[in-house]
């Protein structure tokens, strides 16, 4: 593993990083209101006063999606935490470097995975 401390990104590329992934928070933050208000909300559906079979085919769809809106809640707030985490790699300046190789990742990568900590190179030794 390389141990130079040169090897790194940008204050400029780090500081447009950070932009990108300050959205995806805010973004994946605001997603995570709707999932759970969704999730609120399958508690009261108004299904009360419709016909009973109705009702028993909806009771067990309402379980699913409960389940499927809890799934989706506990994803999304990994997903948030792992954007928080590579802020803090921004600001430790250690951003964008493969724990594995200790080059950096390809920027393209970042931009669509903004929290990878593993190069593609790394990422295929592992399978």
């Amino acid at each position: 593993m390389s141990t130079d401390a040169n090897v790194r990104y940008s204050d400029k590329d780090l500081a447009e990083f950070k932009v990108l992934i300050q959205e995806k928070i805010d973004k994946a933050q605001h997603d995570l209101e709707l999932i759970k208000s969704a999730y609120m909300n399958d508690h009261n559906n108004g299904t009360d006063d419709t016909s009973p079979t109705f009702k028993a085919f909806d009771e067990g769809s309402e379980v699913m999606s409960k389940e499927s809106n809890s799934q989706l809640a506990i994803r999304q707030e990994k997903f948030i935490r792992d954007l928080k985490n590579a802020l803090i790699r921004i600001e430790n300046k250690t951003y964008g470097v493969c724990r594995v190789t200790g080059k950096l990742i390809n920027k393209k990568r970042l931009e669509l995975v903004p929290h990878a900590t593993l190069s593609i190179e790394a990422k295929n030794m592992q399978k």
